[in-house]
């Protein structure tokens, strides 16, 4: 495990997050992180802020489709369409989101605005996905959201710090 890794987890992940943009963010990094390693997110994370405006929910929302196409020809990027469209559609869903509650809100609605605790012994008790992440994703995709699913929920939930898996 690398420092940056090291220092992400000992600072950032599973911390209670809060903010539209820091929200926003994070669920980005997750859609970037289906089906690669959570490293190579993390060590392109500097460039992917760079890229999407600090994940300015307004200014990604607003994305064209000739800045698309510049981030699809960088190299510091993650370069996959689908992810990068997402994305931008998501920043679009969430400014409609935002004329009636926060992003902040929406989601912590889920947990009731409490992080979630659960106890395991062994590692690979800790699941991938639960019912709570399938919810999150039906209500999710029912307001427009792209390229999530259970999975990328549930991770994305732990990296939030909206759920706890804790080892005994």
């Amino acid at each position: 495990m690398d420092q940056q890794y090291q220092h992400y987890l000992a600072t950032e992940w599973g911390k209670p997050t809060h903010g539209d943009q820091a929200l926003f963010e994070l669920l980005s990094l997750e859609i970037f992180q289906a089906g690669l390693n959570w490293q190579l997110v993390l060590h392109k994370r500097a460039a992917l802020r760079q890229a999407f405006a600090n994940f300015d929910i307004f200014t990604v929302a607003h994305f064209t489709p000739e800045q698309i196409n510049q981030l699809l020809s960088n190299p510091a990027l993650i370069r996959n369409r689908r992810k990068i469209q997402a994305i931008v559609h998501n920043a679009q869903v969430i400014l409609h989101l935002q004329q009636s509650q926060s992003f902040d809100n929406y989601i912590w609605h889920f947990v009731n605005y409490q992080p979630q605790t659960h106890y395991y012994h062994y590692r690979n008790q800790i699941p991938t996905q639960t019912p709570l992440s399938r919810t999150m994703t039906q209500d999710l995709k029912a307001q427009g959201f792209q390229f999530v699913g259970p999975v990328i929920i549930y991770s994305f939930l732990q990296a939030a710090g909206l759920i706890k898996d804790q080892l005994l």
